[in-house]
């Protein structure tokens, strides 16, 4: 007979043979919680009566769930946006204001990708666009190959870390427990202040390398620079305000309570057909362009619920073989306490985003460590939440999100699928060696890593704009009755204190 003790582990070594066999990850999520759960219901650890749940939490928590409906809103705008001209007037008017700087074309492209992060959220729209764009400009200028493609992979991740990330949506999803839930506006409010300072930290980058390698990062040509003064500023402003408009109908609107995520997603999506529209001089077949939307919004919903159809059947078998408790015992009783479990986490991440892309971490690994994080890392959070407990285990979620959200930008940058690299590769030039484009992203993929860093060492960063509740105020009790008196305070001898605070119980009369 098999311990129950061994299953947890067990299953996790079939999902991975089911992977390495050759199966999909949806299907592979299936395969091994059906299989295991045969295994189960023989060795008795639970009846066959218990996989009712599995259809129970699909049609209640996945087909039913409205938070989820906002994916496909954020993808088909974010498909809309790629095509729509936008990014080309962006770098171009950027390119054109910082190009008499050393490494003007890597703060334009660092900016523009933060800004178009925040209107498209996905990255292979953004490494596409960036780099058909600006490659061929910076290899006119004669910046170095390394920088040059480590900027354009580097800038497109930064979109799964800005507000409207579908990785922020999938995380909130999947960030519920008992004890607290964080939600998409908490976890939009907590990467403000990573996603700002990553940005910082790539221009940081870039200055100090012009500086001490100037030749790696030219200025442009003065006859490159065919705009100035007002001409200039137009163009800029003509890219930015259409931008910010769609940025607040996103994200304003979630952040302000005018709309849910799943609201501010189709105002998005409707606003990017507004901004097509208007461009449509600029649009060969705009017709086509929205067709082509909705097929790849089609395919990437279609992927995500398989996904969550195949990890609720492989969570469910999971939970009745005290997965649940597996876990809890196994990162609870690591030497360090929460920073340890931290450092052990992200570096459990970091390595399966080798093989693994952030939605099958997210729905494969999240819901596991949730109640780990929420009972490590809310004590860490009990002062700066006026000692709220349940406010401190949404902010410990939110935090917790966010730190796993920095983390798994690493899987769309290093080997061997390192999708921002693949896009990269199949829009570059001949000439440019796939080896550089590689090489080229380790520095950044080191800088991602400093920005996990520092959001384990200051939680603030994330938890600042989050609501902070009022201090609850505790009383003493007074017990008001229908049946006994109240004797006065001289029959008793217990010494009264006058300063403690009062609360009124009210007790029910007995019928």
């Amino acid at each position: 007979m098999i311990p129950v003790e061994w299953m947890p582990p067990l299953m996790f070594g079939g999902l991975i043979l089911f992977m390495l066999i050759g199966f999909p990850v949806a299907f592979s999520l299936m395969a091994a919680g059906l299989f295991f759960s045969g295994i189960a219901i023989s060795q008795g650890f639970f009846d066959a009566v218990f996989l009712q749940a599995i259809p129970q939490r699909i049609f209640g928590s996945v087909l039913a769930n409205d938070l989820l409906l906002a994916i496909p809103f954020f993808t088909f705008m974010g498909a809309i946006l790629e095509r729509c001209g936008l990014a080309e007037e962006m770098l171009d008017s950027m390119g054109q204001l910082f190009g008499r700087i050393r490494g003007g074309l890597g703060y334009s492209v660092i900016i523009v990708g933060f800004v178009l992060g925040a209107i498209t959220g996905t990255v292979a729209a953004q490494v596409i666009a960036m780099a058909m764009i600006s490659l061929p400009v910076m290899m006119r200028y004669g910046y170095n190959m390394r920088y040059a493609t480590g900027v354009l992979a580097a800038s497109g991740t930064i979109t799964q870390l800005v507000p409207p990330s579908l990785v922020l949506i999938v995380l909130a999803d999947q960030l519920k427990t008992q004890n607290g839930s964080a939600d998409v506006g908490s976890m939009y409010l907590g990467a403000w202040g990573p996603s700002l300072l990553q940005i910082g930290l790539f221009a940081l980058y870039t200055f100090f390398l012009s500086r001490f390698r100037p030749d790696y990062l030219p200025p442009a040509p003065e006859n490159e620079l065919t705009l100035k003064g007002w001409a200039l500023w137009k163009k800029c402003l003509m890219g930015i305000i259409p931008s910010a408009v769609l940025i607040f109908l996103v994200l304003g609107t979630i952040m302000t309570g005018i709309a849910t995520p799943t609201e501010s997603g189709a105002m998005g999506a409707m606003g990017a057909l507004a901004l097509a529209w208007l461009r449509r001089a600029s649009i060969p077949n705009l017709r086509g362009l929205i067709q082509q939307a909705y097929q790849n919004t089609m395919r990437i919903t279609a992927m995500v619920v398989f996904i969550l159809i195949g990890s609720t059947c492989f969570s469910v078998v999971f939970q009745g073989v005290d997965g649940g408790q597996w876990v809890e015992t196994l990162f609870s009783h690591l030497p360090g306490g929460w920073i340890g479990f931290l450092i052990v986490v992200n570096l459990f991440v970091f390595f399966l985003a080798f093989f693994l892309d952030f939605f099958e971490i997210a729905f494969i690994v999240v819901p596991m460590l949730a109640p780990v994080a929420v009972k490590l890392l809310s004590p860490v959070l009990l002062d700066s939440m006026n000692g709220n407990p349940q406010a401190a285990a949404s902010a410990a979620l939110v935090w917790f999100g966010v730190m796993l959200c920095v983390n798994m930008q690493t899987s769309f940058m290093h080997p061997p699928f390192g999708f921002a690299l693949f896009y990269l590769r199949g829009v570059a030039p001949k000439e440019v060696k796939s080896s550089d484009i590689y090489w080229g992203a380790l520095p950044w993929v080191g800088l991602q890593l400093i920005m996990v860093v520092v959001v384990m060492a200051f939680p603030a960063l994330v938890t600042t704009l989050l609501d902070k509740p009022a201090v609850v105020v505790q009383s003493q009790e007074f017990n008001f009755t229908g049946v006994e008196e109240i004797k006065p305070a001289t029959s008793s001898n217990k010494i009264v204190d006058e300063d403690a605070p009062v609360v009124f119980q009210l007790d029910k009369q007995s019928r």
